[in-house]
């Protein structure tokens, strides 16, 4: 049993990554235009967060080097996508992703690290830091409703891309098998929420995917939604649809 979590944690991580880099492109076009656009700083805020709030379960719950390991990753990419926004950002955009950066991926860390550590041990203190992760996890993993009601309004799947969805679905079901195998219901609730959503968003596509092209929509949405996951897939609503912070 334990030869097999392994495995599926492995292959949890491969499609994590995955999924962590998914945004590259977008990060080229900003690079290439100097400019964010109407790209939103928040998805990256708010995934920074919760890959420190996974690493830090993962490092402090004995077995979970798996966990700790891709969301370790995921601080990397993700602090290197946000050093990206400031550079080329607005200055009043910058200075607001800063401010909210320093408020949540700074500060509410570091109260939760501190709080937990004083006042908590054992498994208080790490069925604490993972609901903290998981509550964000399903949190995030609501924002794809917003696109599945555009796909049941306009009955076109043009701006909820398949393989977004896809790989959503694969993501949250291979990390909720490996909560399965290690016994782990804290890891298991959230990832089984986006497994669901993930499967919904197939349903979706498979019953409109030969519908017509919305006209009132700009094109150029599919390009900037992202979908970025914490411990599992974190999936977030596409960046040019949202308006800058």
């Amino acid at each position: 049993m334990a030869e097999l979590s392994f495995f599926v944690g492995v292959v949890g991580n491969i499609i994590s990554i995955l999924l962590f880099v998914s945004p590259v492109p977008a990060f080229l076009r900003i690079i290439k235009h100097r400019s964010t656009e109407d790209f939103s700083s928040i998805p990256y805020i708010c995934t920074l967060l919760n890959c420190s709030l996974w690493t830090y379960y993962g490092l402090i719950k004995s077995g979970e080097y798996l966990v700790a390991t891709v969301n370790g990753f995921g601080i990397v990419v993700e602090t290197i996508y946000l050093v990206l926004f400031l550079i080329y950002a607005p200055k009043r955009m910058r200075m607001k992703t800063a401010i909210l950066a320093g408020i949540l991926d700074v500060g509410i860390l570091a109260a939760a690290i501190v709080v937990t550590q004083l006042a908590m041990n054992g498994e208080g203190r790490i069925n604490a830091v993972g609901l903290m992760g998981a509550g964000l996890n399903i949190v995030m993993y609501g924002s794809p409703l917003a696109a599945m009601k555009t796909v049941v309004t306009t009955k076109s799947v043009e701006y909820m891309p398949f393989f977004l969805s896809f790989f959503s679905f694969v993501n949250g079901g291979v990390w909720l098998l490996y909560a399965v195998l290690v016994r782990d219901l804290i890891l298991g609730v959230p990832n089984g929420t986006g497994f669901a959503l993930g499967a919904m968003q197939l349903v979706l596509y498979g019953i409109y995917r030969n519908g017509k092209a919305s006209n009132h929509i700009s094109s150029g949405l599919e390009e900037g939604w992202q979908h970025e996951h914490l411990i599992s897939s974190s999936s977030q609503s596409r960046e040019r649809d949202e308006k800058p912070i």
